[in-house]
């Protein structure tokens, strides 16, 4: 519910972001006559066909995070008529999956599907725009992005690294972990080796848990070989895809360091800057449609998910609320230290703390929950 303000607002962005596509598009029905300078202008306006490939972190069979990849390049190319090509790549078929930011900054891919959580140590403050521990749900997040500043800090950190980036896919709350036997208290997560993607890892570090990022299809290998002992990676609709249950059968949320998770287009900023404002705003509006339909069709394929966990014979858990609060303590103590280090990192965090705060006079007062 609190995500459907946002959601109608994003549908009108795209409506109108569409309706001015197909106006201003050389294959719409309406004559205009233009002599001279006019006519050049148009035929600049018109350019080049563009062929650029896409590396995927991935795979594009993965429900929503992959599949949508590939649903983006389909879009690209019926919005603009077949002029633009913005080609799917499996992970590992171009660069490595957890190397997307270089390859796409350097110029040697064009654009990356990817995430940015996934370049913490890198850039760490990149990491808020795909998840924050116990932060907003999809509705509060977008509505800080597109409306509270958090999409032009966004794109001034990237473009220092010459890269245009912004949200393109929207994922639902995450599980918050799978394992082998059942979490009682803190003292069951003291010397766990798990895979954790985010600031959420720092945080199950406080607790004692050893953790490392893999890759999506890196997970159940190392799952299935004791290489690691648990594992986080999505909501259930795509952890069930795959096939985390076959190894471990308690399934843990709510999903606190993930409420919701952003995906994104990155693209080469000097490629970018190529494109007519005409194709830039195909690939906006492309991008926007994906965050709709990214939250509805997560919200519809987690309960069938769930009953098929449990008839596999997984044990879905809610965190005590003792555990919770350590969590959530542990949270306050990193992200403290984490702005303190990092002056992006702090300045992102003051810009979203701040918007939060407004929010909640709305929050509070407008949604029964």
């Amino acid at each position: 519910m609190k995500g459907s303000t946002v959601i109608v607002g994003v549908i009108g962005l795209i409506v109108g972001l569409v309706i001015g596509i197909f106006v201003l598009s050389p294959e719409s029905e309406t004559t205009v006559s233009l002599e001279g300078d006019d006519v050049a202008a148009t035929n600049e306006a018109i350019a080049e066909p563009i062929r650029w490939k896409m590396a995927s972190s991935f795979a594009g069979n993965l429900v929503q995070l992959g599949d949508q990849g590939r649903l983006i390049e389909e879009r690209v190319r019926v919005l603009s008529g077949g002029t633009m090509e913005l080609k799917f790549f499996e992970p590992g078929a171009l660069v490595p999956p957890l190397e997307i930011f270089d390859a796409v900054s350097t110029g040697s891919v064009h654009a990356g599907w990817t995430a940015a959580g996934y370049w913490a140590g890198k850039v760490p403050a990149l990491q808020f725009f795909t998840a924050v521990p116990f932060g907003p749900n999809a509705g509060e997040a977008m509505a800080w992005m597109y409306y509270g500043g958090g999409l032009d800090l966004m794109q001034e950190i990237y473009a220092r690294h010459n890269i245009f980036s912004q949200p393109c896919n929207l994922i639902s709350p995450e599980g918050s972990g799978w394992f082998r036997e059942e979490i009682n208290s803190v003292e069951d997560l003291k010397g766990l080796k798990m895979r954790f993607f985010g600031l959420g890892a720092k945080v199950m570090e406080k607790l004692g848990v050893s953790t490392q990022l893999l890759a999506g299809g890196d997970i159940f290998p190392a799952l299935e070989l004791g290489t690691i002992d648990a594992t986080e990676f999505s909501m259930p609709a795509i952890d069930l895809d795959l096939g985390f249950y076959q190894v471990a059968k308690h399934y843990y949320f709510p999903g606190w360091h993930q409420p919701l998770s952003m995906g994104e287009l990155m693209i080469n900023l000097d490629s970018w800057k190529s494109l007519t404002y005409q194709q830039q705003e195909i690939i906006n509006a492309v991008c926007r449609e994906s965050l709709i339909r990214g939250l509805a069709q997560g919200e519809a394929i987690q309960f069938p998910a769930l009953q098929e966990l449990q008839s596999k014979g997984v044990t879905l858990h809610r965190w005590s609320p003792e555990i919770l609060a350590a969590l959530a303590s542990a949270w306050d103590e990193v992200v403290t230290a984490e702005a303190a280090n990092d002056e992006d990192f702090a300045r992102v965090w003051a810009s979203l703390q701040e918007f939060r705060k407004g929010w909640k006079i709305w929050g509070d007062l407008g949604y029964l929950d």
